[in-house]
């Protein structure tokens, strides 16, 4: 049995996100030439409603999908959060050098998605690809614990003793198998991430007005969900890691994770599963348009030969025909072409429209993604060289701040879903209250006055550093509470509210039907090329600026960096970027019966 997504009548559109008003609203008169998806129990029977209900999915198997990803959510915090640390101490890694390993990781974790969501759509169907994905992301956390014990196997290293520390040589070995088991874990988790989210989505059917609102305020409680298992990770996990063992906080993950896969097992007769009539690869489908078009350019398209034809007036009522004309040509007459041309369907060019579509917007978040990706690198570096204390005999593990995140999340997404939506459907009319774009605009706004507060913490860091004399004193703690640092955590958090849930709404409702799991790979693959970008980034700066000198905006010895240059550089990218992002977004089109 696969597992495709459940449909959202992909070929009706609206207005631009940002404009209100009814002006290029297109229309459509004419549904036969699309197939027609249905949802299936665990035994492949159909699904029957019976007064708009059904005892498959709904958020009965919705809810236990959520706490399976709280579980993963932990799972996953619990190595990403203090990661920078572990990099920086045990395994001795400059603080450059680390922050480079965790955004190649991070990139990796983020855009590898878009591989298992391929999988999934095309071959195994999500059910499948959860539980295979799942079990090899078992094993990269088991065998990532087992790197950790090492040293105590191996017995004592080689250590050098000099005036201010002890430096210890790491085994070659020891650092392969942690990063072999590191990419492994992002291997497992790249067809858990984007299968398990729209599997959940498909647990409500689009085209029930009461499922469809359920749907939209599922996104909103799933990412509560994995804010809530992030908030153990990063409170409870990094403590143990910093205070107890690295191995036993790596191992508890593990074992979450192990049992997130039971409760995900113990669903399987509760669950919807969509199925399609077709039997085409969807990717591919979409990938032969371009080809067809390539090939065809000197032919003249169906709707060239025949305007006032059936099949121009046909294509005309699904897409604006002022968008991307060049994907015509892959409807070409075949009366009046040669041999060797290729036709496709409208149904197939309106799909590779509709994926063209999301690539401005795809573009216009990645410095939103490159913001996101310092909250667990610099953020956490600053905290560990300020007063961390909280009474005499206990000091709050610098990454455990990372739960500063949630805060706002846990506040305003009950806060969003229950009091904004309702009061704002009053004035807009639409069932989300505000678009998605709009939320993904006022999120991107947030990021950057984050990194504007950041700048100004930082230089006042710096100015506490050198008025104690502690410049050169990279040990020494900067006498200045780690709670200076709650500004710009608490505000990554609230722009994580607009933006990331409105991406992951966004991307997965304006795919076609068959590539939901491609959709929320799409918006995974945003902050994985953000994490990408932030470590080039830093890699060029850190060129530029002297490298390893006492100059480096990055130094080992933060009391000389200077991050708060390399924070207002990029809040100056951000408020670019926010503007490119406000243009584009005006003339997007979107489809009629979505949230927005």
């Amino acid at each position: 049995m696969t597992t495709p997504s459940a449909r959202d009548d992909h070929h009706q559109y609206e207005v631009p996100l940002l404009i209100n008003g009814d002006e290029n609203i297109l229309r459509i008169e004419n549904d036969d030439a699309y197939p027609e998806d249905c949802m299936v129990d665990y035994k492949g029977d159909r699904i029957v409603f019976v007064n708009n209900k059904s005892k498959y999915g709904g958020w009965k198997s919705a809810g236990l999908i959520i706490i399976v990803d709280i579980a993963e959510a932990m799972a996953y915090y619990g190595i990403s959060a203090n990661l920078i640390t572990y990099l920086t101490g045990p395994l001795g890694q400059s603080t450059v050098t680390a922050a480079a390993n965790v955004n190649t990781w991070v990139g990796f974790i983020w855009m590898l998605p878009v591989f298992g969501a391929f999988i999934a759509d095309s071959f195994l169907g999500r059910f499948r690809t959860i539980i295979f994905s799942t079990l090899i992301y078992v094993l990269g956390l088991g065998l990532l614990t087992l790197s950790v014990v090492l040293p105590s196997i191996i017995g004592p290293r080689d250590c050098l003793l000099n005036s201010s520390s002890i430096l210890c040589t790491v085994p070659s070995f020891q650092v392969i198998f942690f990063f072999c088991s590191l990419y492994l874990v992002a291997f497992g988790r790249a067809g858990f991430k984007p299968c398990v989210q729209a599997f959940g989505a498909d647990q409500f059917d689009a085209r029930n007005p009461e499922e469809c609102k359920s749907k939209s305020s599922f996104f909103n409680w799933w990412y509560f969900g994995i804010c809530l298992g992030s908030s153990i990770a990063r409170l409870f996990l990094t403590y143990i890691q910093d205070n107890v063992s690295w191995a036993l906080g790596f191992g508890i993950s593990t074992f979450s994770l192990a049992m997130a896969l039971i409760v995900f097992l113990l669903g399987t007769q509760t669950y919807r599963y969509s199925v399609k009539n077709e039997n085409e690869n969807p990717i591919l489908r979409i990938i032969e348009v371009f080809v067809a078009a390539a090939k065809n350019w000197k032919q003249s398209s169906s709707l060239d030969v025949s305007r006032d034809g059936e099949v121009a007036k046909s294509h005309d009522m699904r897409v604006g025909v002022h968008q991307f004309r060049f994907l015509d040509k892959a409807l070409v007459n075949p009366i009046n072409s040669t041999k060797n041309v290729r036709q496709c369907s409208i149904a197939q060019v309106e799909d590779a429209k509709m994926t063209l579509r999301l690539v401005p917007i795809w573009i216009s978040c990645l410095i939103y993604a490159v913001v996101f990706a310092q909250s667990t690198t610099f953020f956490v570096k600053q905290g560990n060289t300020m007063d961390r204390s909280i009474s005499t005999s206990f000091q709050i593990p610098a990454a455990a701040l990372q739960i500063l995140i949630n805060v706002p999340i846990f506040i305003f997404i009950p806060l969003y879903d229950c009091a904004l939506v309702p009061f704002a459907r009053i004035f807009t009319g639409k069932p989300n209250g505000i678009t998605m774009l709009q939320r993904i605009g006022f999120g991107m706004f947030l990021s950057t006055l984050s990194m504007v507060i950041a700048a100004v913490i930082e230089k006042r860091r710096l100015l506490v550093a050198l008025d104690f004399g502690l410049i050169d004193q990279p040990a020494a703690t900067v006498p200045m509470s780690v709670w200076w640092l709650s500004p710009q955590y608490l505000l990554v958090g609230l722009a994580d509210v607009f933006a990331t849930v409105g991406l992951q709404e966004f991307f997965y409702d304006q795919v076609p039907d068959s590539l939901r799991s491609i959709g929320i790979s799409l918006y995974l693959s945003v902050l994985g090329v953000g994490s990408f970008l932030s470590g080039s980034l830093i890699s060029v700066i850190e060129r530029i600026t002297g490298g390893s000198s006492r100059h480096s905006w990055f130094s080992n010895n933060l009391n000389r960096a200077h991050l708060d240059y390399f924070y207002w550089l990029l809040a100056g990218l951000s408020f670019v970027e926010l503007v490119a992002f406000v243009y584009l977004s005006k003339f997007y089109l979107y489809k009629r019966g979505t949230s927005s």
